[in-house]
């Protein structure tokens, strides 16, 4: 699948420090040690209501994991999914009687008009569900020759009980799981099944839904396979992080690492699990069920600076759950023309501070409100905001511009 295009970053003459992120399955901070480039493991879209701002925060957020690593001199391979199949999409492609595929591949392509706007660096495997379908079956044929699989009806479901460390990634005990799963699309009370949190790894056919061939009969494979068929294929095991929104910790990526470990035992799925907050909007949390989208597209087609929407992201902590307000988006796109006319003075505020400052930060968990205050203390610097412009430091701008793109993403 075809991704979208790559931003220009500028190279900084300072190099960043090692980035240290939280842990999910841990709970602190742990400094990445790539062996190699950093392997980074994003969970994309459902392509059928694609981009609200609770998509553009997770993206957002693991893009600033990207430029971090690459700010300490790492490349980085970056893998990304996009469910181009599933019961919400089939759900909504029914409800607006449009196909399935069609309706896919439309909001698959506004999602990528919608990180362009952002300055997203784009994933260097960019791979659809539908796609990843041969992969799926060859896991789920390790998972069967490992006996951690067996069938109710025509459906084929994982033991996850043949993962020892089956929980460690999400820490939740038994009831907590229960009621998550149920919530996310489980099936805990289905007859047959040997464990109330097994999951399906291949779904068999159902009247009116696309199918596909496999050794377990017509059908399609289930959420969590895709998810830990194509991080293995692309990235092996035991890769740097695994990351997406919070409501993915469970059963979404404890479930991808349970395959994963079962498949290749006694190597971890992922050294780190990093996950983002919830966006809300109106007093809950955005989401389709109740209307309370705020989309990217909308706000570009309105003509808002999609800079003044990323810096609107960047002001809340990545792993915070945070609510969406117009008064802060106007107030980011206010922000960005300050800072824009402080850049074109060209000179300006001592910029080594500020650079030291935005570097360090980011690496510290990927502290972006730090380092966007950071910015807003040397643009009050340069202007004189305070009664006193400072003008001492003749490249300033050159190297401010260049650590706020290359660090935070926008550009100015």
């Amino acid at each position: 699948m075809r991704a979208w295009s790559a931003p220009e970053i500028p190279s900084l003459t300072v190099k960043g420090p090692a980035v240290a992120l939280h842990d999910t399955a841990t709970g602190a901070a742990v400094t990445t040690t790539p062996d190699g480039a950093a392997r980074l493991y994003v969970c994309g879209i459902t392509p059928y209501d694609a981009t609200h701002m609770g998509h553009a925060a997770t993206y957002v957020a693991f893009d600033l994991l990207n430029r971090a690593w690459r700010n300490a001199g790492h490349d980085v391979t970056f893998v990304e999914n996009v469910t181009d199949v599933d019961d919400p999409l089939l759900e909504r492609a029914t409800k607006v009687n449009v196909g399935w595929v069609e309706l896919a591949e439309r909001e698959t392509e506004l999602f990528r008009h919608d990180m362009t706007a952002l300055r997203v660096i784009p994933p260097d495997h960019y791979i659809g569900a539908v796609e990843s379908i041969p992969i799926a079956i060859e896991l789920i044929e390790v998972l069967e020759a490992a006996g951690a699989t067996y069938t109710v009806d025509t459906d084929v479901y994982f033991s996850v009980t043949a993962d020892p460390a089956f929980g460690q990634e999400c820490g939740y005990d038994r009831e907590t799981m229960l009621t998550l799963f149920r919530e996310r699309g489980g099936d805990p009370e289905r007859p047959g099944k040997r464990d109330p949190l097994d999951c399906v790894v291949w779904r068999g056919e159902r009247e009116g839904e696309p199918s596909w061939d496999s050794p377990y009969g017509p059908g399609r494979p289930g959420w969590h396979i895709e998810c830990s068929a194509i991080a293995m294929r692309h990235l092996g095991g035991n890769f740097d992080v695994q990351a997406g929104g919070s409501d993915l910790v469970f059963p979404h990526h404890e479930m991808c690492a349970g395959h994963a470990q079962v498949a290749v035992p006694g190597t971890p799925f992922a050294q780190v699990y990093s996950h983002a907050g919830m966006v809300a909007y109106d007093g809950e949390k955005m989401s389709k069920s109740l209307g309370n989208l705020v989309f990217v597209s909308a706000l570009r087609n309105s003509d808002v600076d999609p800079m003044g929407i990323r810096l609107a992201l960047l002001r809340h902590h990545y792993r915070s759950d945070w609510e969406w307000t117009d008064a802060e988006l106007w107030d980011s796109v206010d922000t960005i023309a300050t800072w824009r006319k402080a850049i074109s003075l060209g000179a300006g505020a001592p910029a080594g501070p500020v650079v030291q400052e935005v570097l360090a930060a980011m690496a510290h968990d990927l502290d972006a409100p730090r380092a966007t205050a950071a910015v807003d203390a040397w643009v009050a610097a340069t202007l004189g905001t305070d009664g006193l412009a400072d003008t001492s430091d003749r490249d300033a701008a050159v190297q401010v511009l260049a650590v706020i793109d290359a660090s935070l993403g926008l550009s100015l």
